[in-house]
């Protein structure tokens, strides 16, 4: 029955990618939560961690998660735009756990102007999700997940709402430190548009593997994104990063996100050369003690400024 229930999970996970086209709103929902993620390069989804942040990457994952966690973390995205998550999770028996998480941009104050340029006031923007979700242990090395989300949006006195599902599963073998992921994030779509046109949200078909390498203390994690919507170079849906275990405790870790590279690469018609300022790259830290978290990474998301974020952990 569990072979069965499996098979027809997968088959599920990969054919509802088919009809999914790239976004146009929701963007926020690409952004990472969880720091350790960030700082490996985004959007890792194969981290078989302690780590309650990883709701927000791939459901499957908070089976790996102790009970009764609770994380806040907050993120600096560019000048006046800031953005906050929070999520707590529970075990269910032996084999389920179940968590609730929420996402929060504030946008700031933006300058409202005519054709001409002329400023005629500001509007502010902001982006709210809230979600559940449930992971049930398939077998010893499987398990999978499910995410419902339900997503608020308003700008400028315009107000959007949407739902969304993610479906995550994972493979973890103990005994070769391999973990292998697969998921489909953001399934749904607008039920309330801003005006009269729906429109997408961002969608996303994942592929990620992390595999300690031999018995040193290093592992490298890497991420596959966006694979129904095959456009551009191979490498621009590739993140790769690598993990320093400093102990049980500590880790260390840097990573590189070649699509984020990519699209902030910018032209200096001074110098006639091209330049992404350090955008793609991504190194943060951590310390996980037996009940208290604290994870810190730094990366770029906007060519404007760099991001800070910072996760706080606790298990009750």
């Amino acid at each position: 029955m569990k072979k069965v229930v499996f098979i027809i999970y997968l088959s599920l996970l990969v054919a509802v990618s088919r009809g999914q086209e790239s976004e146009t709103v929701y963007t926020f929902l690409r952004l990472p939560a969880s720091a350790h993620a960030a700082a490996l390069g985004g959007d890792i989804i194969s981290l078989p961690e302690d780590d309650a942040n990883m709701i927000f990457h791939n459901p499957a994952l908070i089976s790996n998660v102790s009970d009764k966690s609770i994380t806040l973390n907050y993120m600096t995205y560019m000048e006046g735009c800031k953005t906050a998550s929070a999520a707590f999770v529970k075990a269910v028996g032996d084999k389920g756990t179940w968590g609730v998480m929420a996402q929060y941009m504030d946008y700031g104050d933006m300058k409202q102007t005519t054709p001409d340029n002329i400023q005629t006031g500001t509007f502010s923007a902001k982006d709210i999700m809230i979600g559940g979700t449930f992971s049930y242990l398939l077998s010893e090395k499987i398990c999978g997940g499910v995410s419902a989300k339900f997503i608020s949006s308003s700008i400028a006195g315009y107000n959007s709402l949407g739902v969304g599902v993610d479906l995550g599963l994972n493979y973890y073998d103990t005994d070769l430190d391999l973990s292998l992921s697969l998921v489909a994030k953001n399934l749904g779509g607008q039920i309330k548009a801003y005006e009269d046109e729906f429109e997408k949200i961002p969608f996303d078909l994942q592929l990620g593997v992390s595999k300690q390498i031999l018995q040193s203390p290093f592992r490298l994690s890497a991420a596959f994104t966006r694979l129904h919507d095959w456009k551009g170079p191979l490498k621009n849906h590739l993140q790769l990063g690598i993990d320093l275990k400093l102990g049980n405790t500590i880790y260390i870790a840097g990573g590189y996100n070649f699509r984020r590279a990519d699209e902030m690469t910018i032209a200096d018609s001074v110098e006639d050369t091209e330049s992404n300022h350090g955008a793609g790259l991504s190194f943060g830290a951590g310390i996980q003690l037996e009940r208290f978290k604290l994870n810190v990474a730094y990366a770029k998301y906007h060519v404007s400024a760099p991001s800070l974020m910072i996760n706080l952990g606790y298990t009750l």
